[in-house]
């Protein structure tokens, strides 16, 4: 991207994003990128970087594992891999195996269904492959500690074999002479130490002379001497030239090693930019966290549509201080591409322009921004900026010169392409003359179809905008009655500069104020007065708006839980119903399945019977028995006028009546809950809740 002055970034506070960015990474890879950030022109660059932003944030929220653990800045020890000759230390080849860790660790976490749900993630190692052989070679050499393990090679395991048994003979034979020399009180407190690499005794000064062997040095007090003893002279040398080889052998392992691992350099270099990569990736998604940024749509043309947008510097400066901060919702688009804010002084409208300005570079970066969702955020090839007093004293510049030469610079290199922001437009020179080249000026580029923000006092600009096609006005939202701005932006309209009522707020003598209006043009006054009770008036009907908008949000809850109430009743009256429906059911079923026992009887007792006729009779009046019911009041004056019931336990051979036929039978049988009773010819076995105990009347 394009940027006019150079200067443009540092105005609208880039740079303090970057810086923030900066801190939040942990590789020197990932900090260079922060402090060099990328401004893209291309749709699918921007689109995987805020793709692969989002998806690392998405891990951050949810506390995932991610292998990104070391913290690794290997620039220097992977040039030297790509240097012939070259040698690195064990410390070093353990960095080298981590990293080679790192990204088996990698290539590992990215399973089937990791690459599908963070394929941008996954788009970072799309292009390389990992190799085993890296770490194989360092783990057949070198240990977990960085040293060179015995087995390297057979020479110098022989080394150490022979270093083992001297240094042990030398110990045997220095503690012997300790011993010795220890009863004879010739030792200092500390009886050894090491000096030059050798062994030595700590005898008392007085006694050098006594002990033979070689005067290595004296302390400081030049009380105790150091001397090495006569008899571990052979084994010392001995054991020095073992260790003079024995670094000459890790020295050509170490080399032999980095020469074979230089093979893989370039690989190894690819490696280290991954790694430095995800913790960009990762350092991207910790700030958005930060100031809440969220993944907006990208589209490919020019197109500003902004629901909901933060400055993300005020937002966090507000949260730390525990303010609110008022949100920005504003489109530019092919029919409305320059938008005039007018407003009071202080009452946001810079603050507006820069918000616009830092998110369309932040998300033209990669960055994830403090928007709505569906925030839709198109794409520039070149931004210019003028904000504030661009007076050159280098130049001989006067303030307007300034201004007028930036705005050539605008005029002539604007196109479809092109976001500006210009602060105050037209100022610095006479108002009418001002205003002029100011209605001029915006007319050019509103003819190159660029898209921007200007804001401006003159009065003549905000008509302007109401009848030139492509420019639409602003205003930025001030309470007249507390005389406090509201840095609310309300597009559609033009906004006063309340400028009287802010010279009330601050105390000025009524007085002056008095003779100000009267030395103003009538016309303007008047129009700016309009300005005002019109911007009052909106806000009246927005306050009244967010009224209505919360009584018709009750008023649909209230009708969600009445038809939650209503449902409910109606699943109450279903449900009683149905049982009422079952009851029946169930009555009719043990009806039917009671008649069937008792025609099985029947049949039964027929065949048994001699008198067919009379069990047929039966049969018939158990199976018609519509007829009996409609003589069942007679049937029944008829046993009450000859049985009576009586309470008690009924047993057997007592005389009982079926509740539901009204026939007299005797009790042959108890079995349980049930009794076989005896009507007529036919035991019929009957529950005993159906059964009443009854006794013959006695005779009058």
């Amino acid at each position: 991207m394009k940027i006019y002055p150079e200067s443009a970034t540092v105005q609208l506070e880039f740079d303090k994003i970057k810086k923030l960015l900066h801190e939040k990474c942990r590789t020197d890879y990932a900090k260079t990128k922060a402090l060099e950030l990328r401004i893209h022109t291309r749709k699918d660059f921007i689109e995987r970087e805020l793709r692969q932003s989002y998806e690392f944030k998405q891990l951050l929220q949810n506390a995932s594992y991610f292998p990104n653990d070391y913290v690794l800045n290997l620039g220097k020890e992977l040039r030297l891999l790509s240097i012939e000759g070259a040698l690195l230390t064990g410390e070093q080849l353990i960095d080298i195996r981590k990293l080679a860790e790192s990204m088996e660790k990698l290539f590992r976490w990215f399973d089937v269904e990791r690459k599908q749900a963070y394929s941008g993630l996954a788009e970072v190692i799309s292009n390389t492959h990992y190799e085993k052989k890296i770490r194989e070679l360092i783990d057949e050499v070198i240990d977990e500690s960085g040293n060179v393990k015995d087995n390297a090679s057979d020479e110098l395991q022989n080394i150490r074999m022979g270093l083992y048994r001297k240094r042990g003979e030398l110990r045997r034979m220095f503690d012997r002479i300790v011993q010795r020399l220890n009863k004879q009180g010739y030792l200092a407190e500390i009886e050894e130490s090491f000096m030059n690499g050798r062994r030595v005794l700590a005898v008392f000064a007085e006694q050098k002379r006594t002990v033979k062997g070689i005067l290595h040095g004296e302390s400081d007090s030049r009380r105790t001497s150091f001397i090495e003893p006569e008899e571990t002279i052979g084994l010392n040398n001995d054991v020095h030239e073992l260790e003079i080889s024995e670094r000459k052998e890790v020295y050509r392992i170490l080399r032999e090693l980095t020469k074979r691992l230089g093979q893989y350099a370039s690989l190894l270099t690819v490696y280290h930019n991954i790694v430095g990569e995800y913790d960009f990736i990762r350092a991207k998604a910790a700030f958005a966290l930060d100031v809440k940024g969220e993944y907006p749509v990208v589209i490919d043309k020019a197109h500003l549509h902004l629901v909901k947008a933060y400055h993300p510097l005020l937002f966090l400066y507000n949260q730390r201080s525990g303010k609110p901060t008022i949100p920005v919702d504003l489109t530019l688009d092919d029919t409305a591409r320059i938008l005039v804010i007018s407003g009071p002084n202080a009452g946001g409208k810079t603050v507006t322009m820069k918000t616009v300005g830092l998110l369309q570079l932040m998300v033209q970066s990669g960055l994830l921004v403090p928007v709505h969702p569906s925030s839709q955020f198109g794409i520039f090839k070149q931004l210019m900026i003028h904000i504030g007093d661009t007076q050159s004293l280098e130049f001989e510049l006067s303030t307007y010169s300034s201004h007028l030469l930036s705005m050539k610079h605008f005029m002539e290199t604007s196109n479809g392409k092109t976001l500006f922001f210009i602060d105050e437009l037209g100022s610095g020179s006479d108002p009418n003359l001002g205003g002029a080249f100011a209605e001029v000026i915006m007319e050019e580029l509103s003819r190159k179809h660029a898209f921007g923000i200007v804001t401006t006092h003159y009065l003549n600009l905000k008509v302007m905008a109401n009848k030139t096609p492509g420019i639409i006005n602003g205003a930025m939202a001030f309470d007249e009655k507390n005389l406090l701005p509201l840095y609310k932006l309300a597009v559609g309209k033009p906004g006063s500069s309340y400028t009287f009522a802010i010279a009330e707020r601050i105390g000025l003598d009524k007085r002056l104020i008095s003779k100000a209006r009267a030395m103003v043009d009538e016309d303007h006054f008047t129009l700016d007065k309009l300005l005002n009770t019109t911007e009052q008036d909106l806000q009246k009907v927005q306050e009244k708006e967010k009224d209505l908008h919360r009584l018709v949000k009750e008023n649909e809850r209230l009708k969600k839980e009445m038809e939650t109430v209503l449902n409910k009743e109606r699943h109450h009256q279903q449900v009683e119903i149905l049982k009422e429906q079952n009851k029946v059911t169930e009555e009719k079923l043990a009806y039917l399945k009671d008649m069937e026992r008792k025609l099985r009887t029947m049949v039964v007792e027929w065949k048994k019977s001699d008198d067919k006729a009379k069990v047929v009779k039966e049969m018939a009046a158990l199976l018609f028995n519509k007829a009996e019911n409609k003589s069942a009041s007679k049937k029944q004056k008829q046993l009450d006028n000859k049985f009576e019931e009586v309470a008690g336990e009924i047993k057997i051979g007592d005389k009982v009546k079926m509740k539901r036929n009204l026939q007299v039978g005797e009790v042959l049988e108890l079995r349980g809950r049930k009794a076989v009773v005896k009507i007529g010819l036919l035991p019929m076995q009957i529950d005993m809740n159906d059964l009443v105990l009854i006794k013959e009347k006695e005779a009058e």
